[in-house]
Formats: structure tokens, C-alpha cells, sequence
């Protein structure tokens, strides 16, 4: 359990009444479930406290999922999520950032846009010569 979970868990153990093993972690002031309608409207204030865009409850899943793919095995992010199928997981690959992503992307940006790129350097008939200078009005 990730540190901001846990100490969120440690406060509400100690709050005055639901605290049993058995009672609900998010409770109604009477202890039981709490109308869907109040949760969407304390989940949208607290969004707006936050300075939030509106969001879905699934929302705050797949960002979990999106996060966790990162950090994780997939396998392990399978069983976290509840899923059956790893199939079902795969949707959150859909973006797994490199720390060496812009300059990989850098490399091709080069390889593609500067002919030359490949040569050795003794090849180039500009290997020695400045870059040219660009102006607003072109080259």
C-alpha cells in the first residue's frame, strides 16, 4: 500500500465512530453505505476544492492504471486492478514514458531531416564548414 494510502487509512481508524473491522471504510454519518448521488456531489466539491477538471470515479481508476503500468509488472498491475485477463490490463500500456524518449525522437528528427546524417565525417562536403546562419527571411 503506496504512503498517502496508508496514512489516509490510519486517519480514519481514528475517527469516533466506524472503526470496527467489519464497518465500511467510507461510511454514511449512520455508518452505512453512502448514497451514490452524495458521493458524485462530495467528489465534485472536493474536485473543485482541488482546482480539478470534473472527473469520473473510472477516471480515477484508469489514472491508477495508467500510473501503475508504469511502476509495475503487468501482471502485477493485473491482480491490483481485479482483472482476469491481462488483456483487460493492457489497455493502461497505452503510454510507458523513457527517460530517453526526446533523445532517441531527437535522432530520428536529425537522421531524417539532415541527408548527410549517416555519413562518416570525412564524407560530408560540409563536415568542416559552419551550420548557415538562418534569418527571418529565410536562409
Amino acid at each position: 500500500m503506496i504512503d498517502q494510502a496508508a496514512k489516509a487509512l490510519d486517519g480514519l481508524s481514528r475517527r469516533e465512530h466506524w472503526t470496527d473491522e467489519d464497518d465500511l471504510v467510507f461510511a454514511s454519518e449512520a455508518g452505512s453505505f453512502i448514497d451514490e448521488s452524495a458521493l458524485r456531489r462530495r467528489m465534485s466539491t472536493a474536485l473543485d476544492r482541488a482546482g480539478l477538471k470534473p472527473m469520473t470515479f473510472h477516471s480515477l481508476r484508469h489514472t491508477f492504471g495508467t500510473i501503475a503500468v508504469q511502476a509495475f509488472p503487468l501482471t502485477d498491475v493485473q491482480a491490483m486492478m481485479g482483472h482476469a485477463n491481462v488483456q483487460t490490463t493492457m489497455v493502461y500500456v497505452h503510454y510507458a514514458p523513457q527517460d530517453d524518449a526526446a533523445a532517441k525522437l531527437g535522432r530520428v528528427v536529425q537522421a531524417t531531416s539532415d541527408p548527410l546524417a549517416g555519413l562518416p565525417a570525412s564524407s560530408s562536403p560540409t563536415a568542416t564548414a559552419d551550420p548557415p546562419t538562418l534569418s527571418p527571411d529565410g536562409p
